[in-house]
């Protein structure tokens, strides 16, 4: 009788009222959370690990324990890929399958994506471990991994956002917060990163060429190096610290309004800064300058970031003398801070004149990764794991101690790092009285380096010794309490029409309640940058000017080149003259970007542990080269360079002679047709033009050995550009 009472407009808004207020059940998957966290921590250990063994073999080269695949060459891409995406990206999806199931009130799409995102991602890692000491390489920084795990990546990567999307689009909670908006960017900028820079022709299953050439591939490189770290390594990571920081704190995020200032300055102006990494190169000069000029804009939106994160604690650092989780998120975003200020005064020309190549750039990085991205990890940890097994952290004494073990660590890290790049820097450039370089022995500023190299070693053992702790401290809290493989939760089911208050804030409105949007606003926003700076580097020609004199490498110099790219030796030696007077009386003639037209892929390199390489051919006679190969110590005496006995003793592989001449045409390198037939021949003539030289310095070595085709290479850089003294 009631009920006939209420207007026609009144029983629809009981309706309403009463379909809002239904309550739907539901199960949170911490599964696979769990899956994630273990293979995190398992891999964070091993990639630590590998990475001690990598800063000890420059303090002891015997380290690499005369084995071919322990050399640093072969190993420290193992540890930067361990570190990157098995630590870290293991990390990423921990933290975004737990927080995103409950910012979007509703489990994962599909509990087989995640399974198949989980397994396929530790079969790519496995992939890495195995190929990577194998010498199968593309050279590139953060994108050394061949062709076939290129591909198993991207479709990994397409599982993985397939998986949140279609979750986004099930929730039960209308608005996106903005952790989701981190993790869409993150999604949608590293598959296009990734694709685009791992363009490349395969000549076999391990072996591919990149497609760009020279100063082409460099800013491609550099455009997914920089911005692996910008969307990997920083923009999951601010999702993450968005959800957890809040939570650890138990206070709401600080500013909404700077959340999204951070948010979308952060992935528009990120991306133009690439360049930066080449500054005083071969690259355009209009590139290097929009690199600087964005890289400067970036302290905004990155300190905009951090102050979102340390202010949300307002009110609660009394509890941060006390809780660990609250210790390890404010350290982090500190070395957030500290990162994100330093990468754009490195970025500067006068500061990146010093700073490029040397052991500063390690330090810059570290801090970012073990500040940064380990300690946000670490609290993560601390704080899901007793939330997983419903039980109390077993011990905050221990992590406490993890705590300060780390925060050490990182210390005694960076600052012998920051020592050391100043050390080389000062006596790179420096010149007595009579205009002469006063250490024109490159291998005098490597032996300055050692005590700091010990004591980097140092801080990355107490890094270790609290992981270690840390698990320990972990194991033991999950046996003290029980799994909850499925959390149940309730809420009411997304209303079917939403009505919007009148003064609902703009962005709400047009991106928040609208995923498909803000995923195709973010990809607009992170191309922009890249195609104003790659199209005329790729269109106009006087970019990239061509230089008569500069030929095509020989079958035999372009097998040397790939034994070069096999054990890594771009990891340590540049082939890229900066214009600067302490380069050029070191090294020779600056470099012209002529001059890498046909360097599929390029090797300009990031870090000089050894000397530059670009002018090396004639500089030294073959046996020289035979000799410093088999003990570096016998040329260079105190040198840290590791031997190559294998290249002694391996046969050169010479069965795809035919088929890389055929893809370094298809790439544009003007070897005549047919030559195909002929390559054999003169890889033959040249081998035995060399095995000749050796013997007149009483060397006899077979013709057909690795080390003649490393040393034909070897002497051919920079031979093209004949420069009167």
């Amino acid at each position: 009788m009631s009920s006939q009472l209420l207007s026609t407009k009144d029983r629809d808004a009981v309706e309403k009222s009463l379909q809002r207020n239904q309550l739907e059940t539901f199960a949170y998957d911490n599964t696979i959370v769990r899956m994630f966290l273990i293979a995190a921590v398992a891999f964070g250990i091993v990639g630590m690990l590998v990475g001690l063994l990598v800063a000890l073999q420059l303090v002891y080269p015997s380290l690499s324990f005369g084995l071919e695949y322990t050399t640093f060459g072969r190993i420290r891409p193992l540890h930067t890929n361990a570190v990157i995406f098995a630590f870290v990206g293991n990390g990423i999806f921990a933290g975004v399958y737990y927080s995103l199931q409950r910012l979007c009130k509703a489990r994962m799409y599909s509990d087989t994506l995640s399974k198949i995102n989980f397994w396929g991602w530790q079969a790519i890692i496995l992939a890495a471990v195995i190929t990577l000491p194998l010498g199968l390489t593309t050279s590139k920084e953060y994108a050394e991994l061949e062709w076939p795990i290129d591909i198993a990546i991207a479709g990994i990567w397409v599982v993985f956002g397939w998986n949140m999307f279609a979750t986004i689009l099930k929730r039960r909670e209308r608005h996106l917060y903005v952790a989701i908006w981190f993790y869409i960017a993150t999604f949608v900028t590293v598959a296009v990163l990734h694709i685009v820079n791992s363009f490349g022709l395969p000549i076999a299953m391990f072996k591919s060429y990149s497609w760009y050439a020279g100063v082409q591939d460099a800013l491609v490189q550099w455009w997914y190096g920089h911005n692996a770290v910008a969307f990997f390594l920083t923009t999951p990571y601010l999702g993450l610290m968005y959800y957890f920081v809040p939570k650890a704190a138990n206070r709401p995020v600080y500013s909404y309004r700077l959340s999204i200032i951070h948010f979308w300055a952060l992935i528009f102006i990120y991306i133009w800064a690439g360049p930066h990494h080449l500054l005083y190169n071969a690259l355009p000069d209009w590139a290097q300058s929009l690199g600087v000029v964005f890289s400067v804009m970036l302290i905004a939106p990155s300190w905009g970031g951090m102050l979102n994160g340390l202010l949300t604690l307002r009110g609660a650092w009394d509890r941060v003398r006390e809780d660990p989780i609250l210790k390890f998120m404010v350290v982090a975003l500190t070395c957030y801070g500290m990162a994100t200020f330093e990468g754009p005064m490195l970025s500067l020309k006068n500061v990146n004149a010093i700073a490029h190549f040397t052991d500063w750039i390690i330090a810059h990085v570290h801090v970012g990764g073990l500040g940064w991205n380990g300690f946000l990890t670490f609290g993560m940890l601390y704080y899901l794991i007793p939330k997983l097994y419903n039980t109390k952290l077993h011990s905050l004494k221990l992590a406490n101690m993890h705590f300060w073990l780390g925060t050490l660590g990182i210390i005694f890290y960076a600052l012998p790092m920051y020592w050391a790049g100043f050390t080389q820097s000062l006596m790179w450039k420096e010149f007595t009285a009579e205009g002469l370089l006063a250490y024109p022995n490159f291998l005098e500023t490597v032996t300055q380096l050692r005590p700091m190299y010990m004591l980097r070693a140092g801080g990355g053992a107490l890094y270790i010794i609290g992981a270690l702790i840390m698990v320990y401290n972990l194991v033991k809290t999950a046996y003290a309490g029980k799994f909850q493989k499925e959390e149940e939760a309730q809420a009411p089911a997304l209303e079917k029409e939403y009505h919007a208050p009148k003064n609902e804030h703009w962005h709400r409105r047009i991106f928040e309640r609208r995923p498909v949007a803000l995923l195709f606003w973010s990809l607009i926003a992170i191309l922009i940058g890249g195609l104003v700076e790659m199209i005329p580097t790729f269109l106009i020609k006087s970019n990239v000017p061509t230089i008569t004199h500069v030929k095509p490498y020989t079958p035999l110099e372009l097998e040397g080149r790939d034994l070069y790219i096999r054990e890594g030796c771009n990891a340590c030696h540049s082939q890229m003259i900066r214009p600067f007077r302490s380069e050029t009386e070191r090294y020779g003639e600056y470099a012209k970007a002529g001059e890498f037209v046909y360097d599929h892929p390029f090797l300009w390199g990031s870090k000089r542990t050894g000397p530059d390489l670009l002018r090396e051919g004639g500089k030294y006679p073959d046996s020289w080269h035979y000799h410093h190969m088999l003990d570096p110590t016998s040329m260079s005496p105190g040198s840290i360079m590791p031997p190559y006995p294998w290249l002694y003793e391996k046969d050169l592989d010479v069965s795809q002679v035919a088929d890389k001449i055929s893809a370094m045409r298809t790439l544009g390198v003007p070897y005549p047709e047919g030559y195909e037939e002929e390559a054999m021949a003169d890889l033959d003539a040249q081998s035995n033009e060399i095995v000749k030289t050796l013997a007149e310095s009483g060397i006899e070595v077979k013709k057909d050995r690795e080390i003649i085709a490393l040393i034909a290479y070897l002497q051919r850089l920079g031979t093209d550009i004949q420069v009167k003294e």
